[in-house]
């Protein structure tokens, strides 16, 4: 049904498509579903201990027979900076005493760069592809991995990225745009390099030999065909998925997606300290001019933690972190199965009209 049959060759999938990783959004019956309609499943596992890793796999695993991904952040270990820890907390605590939460947590990291007990979990579970945000983990691990037979993908949004990527060995590589919701990818600097889907993927594509994965701003089956014809191997989607039956973000933030037509999606710092795309609320609102003077990744994320949590029990956006890729607006409710067969028909169709 593909011409290029090399990221489905390589990965054992039916079709081009992987459904993103989304750590908080996806779960296990999303990446089965998606395994099971003949796309790579994923799981984002950044957060999870090496028991709820585990189990978390052994669960998706006992629903499908399918292609699974488990992806990983591989970012800095955090420099703790006092000043900034007490000047946010202090910037926080009236909403933490507007929303009748009694205590900040302590601004320590929930979750750290991949490695110990978690590393040596996955490669015991041997999962057919494992992935990676903001660059790759020791090398002697991506080694590891290649023994097992485990396929390797990286995100990468620059072709200094992708080619730092080949030369370590990745399978493939996900060239994630400027329009791509949650966190953005970037890793050889410290900032983003802001470069748009349609432009970074056929740099990419010219720049490595390895099957290149389009991601951001991706909704449908023309955004699928013109990937493909930017000479992308296949795709990764995340945003369209949130919206789907078994995502597990708040219904408010689902809510926020189905009325969104992407015009109010921002990127930003303020959720976790690190840019990630999502649909601007007050909170974001309000602390975008202190990006400059956030504590590092991922204190943030445990400093903003218990005021997302609350706020989405609430039923109020306010304080959600609502990741949102700027093609949100083609967001459609229904099941992650139904979605996948939509696409794969939309593609089609979409291709025989540039190719009759």
């Amino acid at each position: 049904m593909w011409k290029d049959t090399r990221l489905t060759d390589l990965l054992q999938i039916e079709h081009p498509i992987i459904q993103a990783p989304m750590a908080g959004a996806s779960t296990p019956q999303m990446a089965a579903a998606s395994a099971t309609a003949g796309c790579l499943g994923s799981l984002g596992c950044a957060m999870m201990s090496a028991e709820v890793y585990t189990q978390t796999f052994q669960q998706t695993r006992a629903l499908t027979n399918g292609a699974l991904n488990m992806n990983f952040f591989c970012h800095a270990e955090p420099a703790i900076d006092a000043d900034k820890v007490k000047k946010i907390e202090s910037i926080l605590k009236p909403y933490y005493d507007e929303l009748g939460i009694d205590e900040l947590p302590q601004a320590v990291p929930t979750h750290f760069p991949f490695g110990g007990e978690v590393a040596e979990a996955v490669l015991a579970s041997s999962p057919n592809v494992v992935s990676f945000h903001f660059g790759l983990p020791d090398q002697e691990f991506v080694e590891a991995f290649k023994q097992k037979g485990t396929k390797i993908l990286c995100s990468a949004t620059t072709v200094a990225e992708a080619k730092d990527l080949e030369a370590k060995g990745v399978d493939a590589i996900i060239a994630q745009g400027w329009e791509a919701g949650g966190h953005h990818g970037f890793y050889l600097k410290n900032h983003t390099a802001a470069i748009g889907t349609m432009a970074l993927v056929p740099q990419l594509v010219n720049a490595v030999n390895v099957p290149i994965i389009a991601a951001g701003g991706i909704a449908d089956g023309r955004g699928i065909a013109a990937a493909l014809a930017l000479g992308a191997s296949g795709v990764q989607i995340g945003t369209a998925f949130l919206t789907c039956e078994e995502s597990s973000v708040p219904l408010v933030h689902q809510n926020s997606l189905m009325a969104s037509d992407g015009s109010n999606t921002t990127l930003t710092k303020v959720f976790s300290g690190r840019p990630a795309r999502g649909i601007k609320n007050r909170y974001s609102d309000d602390l975008n001019k202190l990006e400059s003077e956030l504590p590092d990744f991922p204190l943030m994320n445990t400093l903003t933690g218990p005021l997302r949590k609350r706020s989405a029990a609430n039923g109020s956006p306010d304080f959600v972190a609502q990741w949102s890729g700027q093609a949100v607006g083609l967001n459609r409710k229904m099941t992650t199965a139904e979605l996948i067969n939509t696409l794969v028909d939309e593609t089609h169709d979409a291709l025989a009209r540039i190719c009759p």
